[in-house]
């Protein structure tokens, strides 16, 4: 897989260079996702298999309300999420959705996997985040991985700087409330297997910092 592959849900054409005139890397600060600051973004996950993904009922389109029982018939889909460090590069394979994708770069986008990149596995950069309307998402840890969440509270409005980042030491895991800006969550390894549920209709609406603000995210991936 090339380095243009496409991220989750946004398909890039062009790679652009960290260095390119116009681009800046937003450093994303972190936090342990036991900080009473998380509960705004998810909740504490401590047994997969008891964990109810939250099911959002869709929205009115106008005055006329949604009528109840209705709106949130979606289900839930689960499957592997499987995380791998190639290279220069961070793969993603979302069993339950059937997805298959470049969630970072570790060197510079435009020149990751090519001969003589240096890799930095301290960091991984980062150009698309996206939401889910339709449900939550659970991330569980199935080998203890510890790993770092990439969110940013609900709104279109979302900037760079609205981002943070949340570590977790793989002795619990999350979910993300519908609506929260998020990535895939990255682990400390080489590669992982989360245990992974969400909403089946799996809605996706992203943003690309590149295109709209001339950023890369820099998120850190270490312990607090």
């Amino acid at each position: 897989m090339s380095a243009a592959a496409p991220a989750p849900c946004i398909p890039m054409a062009e790679m652009v260079a960290i260095d390119a005139p116009g681009i800046r890397v937003c450093d994303v600060p972190l936090f342990d996702a036991r900080d009473p600051r998380f509960e705004a973004f998810g909740r504490i996950v401590d047994d997969f298999a008891t964990e109810d993904v939250i099911i959002a009922t869709w929205p009115a389109l106008g005055w006329r309300r949604v009528e109840p029982g209705t709106g949130n018939q979606g289900g839930v889909t689960e499957g592997d999420f499987v995380m791998t460090r190639k290279g220069d590069l961070m793969i993603a394979r979302n069993h339950a959705v059937d997805g298959h994708y470049v969630t970072g770069w570790f060197a510079d986008p435009r020149t990751a996997s090519s001969a003589g990149t240096s890799p930095r596995y301290d960091r991984v950069l980062v150009r698309e985040a996206n939401y889910h309307p339709d449900g939550g998402q659970v991330f569980w840890p199935r080998h203890g991985t510890p790993f770092v969440a990439l969110l940013a509270l609900a709104g279109d409005d979302v900037r760079p700087e609205d981002f943070v980042a949340f570590y977790c030491d793989g002795s619990f895991g999350i979910q993300i409330f519908p609506g929260i800006w998020h990535q895939p969550v990255f682990p400390l390894a080489e590669d992982a297997v989360f245990d992974d549920k969400q909403g089946r209709v799996h809605a996706c609406v992203a943003v690309d910092f590149v295109a709209e603000f001339g950023y890369y995210l820099s998120v850190p991936l270490r312990g607090v």
